[in-house]
C-alpha cells in the first residue's frame, strides 16, 4: 500500500461528519439504559401498562441482555463507522423486525396501540441516521477500493466492446453515445432502454453510436438490450466500474437514490408499473449517466441528479449548439 492511499484514508476517517459518532454514541447509551431496565424490571412496564404480567420474566431479561449487546455494538461503530458499518446494519435490522413483532402482537390483541410509543423510541426514531450512516460507510470503502487514478482516455483504452474494440478507439473513428446505466433490475435503466430504442433513429442519423456501459456480463447485457429492442448497440461490461469512475459517476446518496424526485416518477408517473424492476446486478447504489465522447474526450455530459432523471438522447447526440443543459 502507497504512502499517498494511506493519507488519503486517513484523511477520510479525519473527515466523518461529527453527526454519525454522535447518532451511534447515543443508540449505545440509550440501548444500554433499556436493556439494564428490562433486565432489572421484567415486569415494570407490564404493570404501569395495566397489563398480567408474563409468566415466563428469564425471557424479557434474555432480550434486555441482547439489547444491551446492540448498545456495545454501537458503541464499537461509534469508533470507527466506516470499517464497522455491519454492526449498524444488524442493528437496523433488529429495528425493523421489532416493530414487525408490535404490530402482529397488537393484531392478535396481546398489546395495545398505545405501546407503539415504545417501538417509536426503541426503533422508528433511528431508521433513516442508520440507513444513512450505512451508505455514508459504503461509498468512502468504495472510493477507497476503487481508487484507481485512471485517467478517461486509460479507462476508455482498458474497456472493450462485445466487438473486441475499445471504446477509444471506436470514438476516434464517430462520436459515441455512451450510456452508462444503474444495475439491470432498476426501473429507470429499463425505461432508459427503451427511450434509446425509440430514438435511435434520430441518434444514428446524427453519426452518432450508441454504446451501453453496465456492470452485468456480457451476456445479461445482450440479453437487456434483446428486451427493449437496442440489441444491434454495443456494449461494455463493466464490473469493476473503471469507466463510471473515469467519467466522475459515483454512488448515489440516500436522497439521490431514493429521495421524493425518485419516488414520484416511480410511483404517480407510473415508471415502476410499465418498466417493473428485477435482480440488481452489481452496485445498487451507482449512479447513471450519459456522454457523447470524440476521440476519448468529453464533448458533452449528463450526469443523473437523481436515480430517476430522464435525459433526452437525441438531444445529446445533436452538435454542439443543440439547446442541453448538462449536469
Amino acid at each position: 500500500m502507497s504512502v499517498e492511499t494511506v493519507t488519503n484514508q486517513s484523511r477520510a476517517e479525519d473527515n466523518i461528519p461529527a453527526w454519525i459518532p454522535r447518532v451511534l454514541n447515543a443508540a449505545a447509551i440509550y440501548n444500554l439504559a433499556w436493556g439494564l431496565f428490562t433486565l432489572f424490571f421484567p415486569q415494570l412496564l407490564f404493570r404501569l401498562a395495566g397489563i398480567a404480567s408474563t409468566n415466563y420474566p428469564s425471557i424479557l431479561q434474555a432480550l434486555g441482555m441482547v439489547i444491551a449487546v446492540y448498545g456495545i455494538g454501537f458503541a464499537m461503530a461509534a469508533r470507527d463507522p466506516v470499517n464497522q458499518w455491519p454492526l449498524v446494519l444488524v442493528g437496523l435490522l433488529g429495528k425493523i423486525f421489532g416493530p414487525i413483532g408490535f404490530v402482529y402482537a397488537v393484531a392478535i390483541g396481546e398489546l395495545p396501540w398505545w405501546w407503539g410509543i415504545n417501538i417509536f423510541t426503541n426503533d422508528l426514531i433511528w431508521w433513516i441516521p442508520f440507513i444513512a450512516i450505512i451508505f455514508y460507510a459504503i461509498r468512502v470503502q468504495d472510493a477507497r477500493r476503487n481508487s484507481t487514478g485512471l485517467t478517461l482516455v486509460d479507462a476508455l483504452k482498458q474497456a472493450r466492446t462485445r466487438s473486441g474494440k475499445s471504446m477509444y478507439e471506436l470514438s476516434q473513428r464517430q462520436e459515441l453515445l455512451v450510456v452508462c446505466v444503474r444495475h439491470s433490475g432498476c426501473t429507470y435503466c429499463r425505461e432508459a432502454l427503451d427511450d434509446l430504442s425509440r430514438q435511435k433513429a434520430e441518434i444514428q442519423a446524427a453519426g452518432v453510436r450508441p454504446v451501453i456501459v453496465h456492470m452485468g456480463t456480457l451476456d445479461q447485457g445482450q440479453q437487456m438490450l434483446r428486451q427493449y429492442g437496442c440489441e444491434e448497440f454495443d456494449q461494455v461490461s463493466n464490473p469493476t466500474r473503471r469507466v463510471y469512475q473515469a467519467l466522475e459517476l459515483r454512488l448515489g446518496t440516500l436522497s439521490e437514490l431514493f429521495g421524493p424526485r425518485t419516488f414520484w416518477r416511480a410511483l404517480v408517473e407510473g415508471t415502476v408499473f410499465r418498466f417493473g424492476f428485477g435482480r440488481i446486478v452489481g452496485s445498487a447504489l451507482q449512479m447513471p449517466g450519459a456522454f457523447l465522447i470524440r476521440d476519448g474526450r468529453i464533448v458533452k455530459a449528463y450526469r443523473h441528479a437523481f436515480s430517476g432523471d430522464r435525459p433526452n438522447y437525441v438531444e445529446l447526440a445533436c452538435p454542439l449548439n443543440s439547446p442541453i443543459a448538462p449536469h
